[in-house]
């Protein structure tokens, strides 16, 4: 028996083809593949049945999955059954076998991370069919490699080849491996980055800011740190990070000044909850609500329905009304003057009257009338009632409570006083004597008066 799981399969496949070993590999091989076809189907089923009620990103890569189930289990069974029969027969056909299972997986799983990290929001990103094309040819060119058993001499010809990059000798080798190291330390710290930001936004228990805050941190560790991990794998002393950190602080306090203030201050909205999405907000002139608190810049969309990037920093500095309570209520109150021969204790009765059974307006704490003063021309009454909602608008609400105040006081004979004007006219130069003309206002609005 060979020693080697990979070498020359081909060769050994052509050898024991026409003989009965033959025949009992591919009695295993068959066995195998329809016992993990019926395992990828059991799991699939359950696998499916949780991404129900999970996010887009999860189901938009759950078909790679899927997928990979297939080879991935049919290559471990295969590779068992091998390491069994291994002791009794020739298993060249179980060895080829072995290649195309698990590079299939790979791809399957590679594009499963690819496009948890690359298609969050359910849809393709430019990268992601970049990423799956290079992938599949990669481990396509390594699957053909083994088969033809050349693998070593390839490998033996890139690290012959040398080239100087300033001061260090380089393989090919060496380069293409620590390039693939950084893709994959990248991919998988994405891929846990997304994981973390998908496990904090289905909890129920935290902030929504302290959510973001916590994924957009926990984003940037798992990059750092495999940024680091593969430069150390490729070989480079990271100490030497250090003159490059320095240099950078140097870049942020002068060149990147802004930039950097604007990073720090969506991170002291986000940690302070000063703002959250969906606040009604009025910045320097500009109102509108917030729709996204990303870390260099808000979004917010105006009543004009357009969106507008306000610097993080912006918001920090300037004033900032923020027009959206927590208890997202809003006190708001109607005047009115009644003659000084009404009833005023039927009147401000009308008044609580006229918020019964309009839209929004809280019957708790309940609408209060109040007589505000004595005015040249009547009683003053006020009406201070309470609207649900108050960010997203009221001058609805107190039209429809005003014209129920209308209404009311039509139907129960209640007048609102014109306003009372004394008029004196006086003839100079001549013997009659001043008289005082009153201009009332019903004589001012009676149609049938001539003046």
């Amino acid at each position: 028996m060979q020693n080697h799981l990979f070498f020359h399969m081909l060769g050994d496949v052509v050898r024991d083809f026409g003989q009965p070993v033959i025949l009992w590999q591919v009695g295993v091989l068959l066995g195998t593949l329809a016992l993990a076809w019926l395992l990828a189907h059991l799991a699939r089923h359950a696998l499916d049945a949780q991404r129900e009620t999970r996010y887009g990103a999860l189901r938009f890569g759950a078909e790679a999955l899927n997928r990979a189930l297939f080879p991935l289990l049919g290559g471990v069974l295969v590779w068992i059954a091998r390491a069994i029969a291994g002791q009794f027969i020739h298993t060249s056909l179980l060895d080829l076998a072995l290649v195309p299972l698990f590079g299939i997986g790979l791809i399957y799983i590679v594009f499963y991370l690819a496009r948890r990290v690359f298609g969050r929001d359910g849809s393709a990103h430019t990268w992601l069919s970049l990423v799956e094309k290079v992938v599949s040819l990669i481990v396509w060119i390594g699957m053909v490699l083994t088969v033809m058993g050349i693998q070593n001499d390839v490998l033996k010809w890139m690290a012959s080849v040398q080239f100087r990059i300033a001061n260090t000798h380089v393989t090919l080798l060496s380069l293409l491996s620590g390039l693939l190291w950084v893709c994959v330390t990248m991919i998988v710290a994405m891929w846990l980055g997304a994981a973390l930001e998908d496990r904090l936004m289905r909890s129920g228990s935290l902030d929504a800011n302290l959510k973001v805050v916590l994924s957009r941190v926990g984003r940037a560790l798992l990059i750092l740190g495999a940024v680091l991990i593969s430069l150390s794998l490729v070989g480079i002393d990271i100490t030497v990070l250090g003159v490059f950190g320095g240099a950078l602080g140097v870049g942020l306090g002068f060149g990147l000044q802004k930039i950097a203030s604007n990073y720090v201050s969506g991170f002291i909205i986000l940690i302070d909850r000063s703002l959250r999405i969906g606040d009604t907000i009025n910045v320097s002139g500009l109102q509108g609500m917030v729709t996204q608190i990303r870390t260099r810049y808000t979004v917010v969309r105006g009543l004009d329905g357009i969106e507008t990037l306000i610097p993080n920093e912006k918001l920090i500095t300037d004033v900032v009304q923020n027009q959206s309570s927590y208890l997202t209520r809003g006190n708001a109150k109607a005047t009115v003057q009644i003659a000084y021969s009404t009833d005023v204790e039927q009147a401000m009765a009308l008044l609580v009257e006229a918020t019964a059974g309009v839209a929004r307006v809280l019957q708790e704490p309940a609408p209060t009338p109040y007589l505000a003063g004595f005015g040249p021309d009547g009683i003053n009454l006020e009406l201070g009632y309470w609207i649900e909602d108050a960010a997203t608008g009221t001058s609805g609400v107190r039209s429809n409570v005003n014209r129920n105040i209308w209404r009311l006081f039509s139907e129960n004979g209640i007048a609102i006083p014109y306003a009372q004007r004394e008029v004196r006219i006086v003839a100079g130069g001549s013997d009659i004597m001043p008289q005082a003309v009153s201009v009332t206002g019903q004589t001012a609005n009676d149609p049938g008066s001539a003046a």
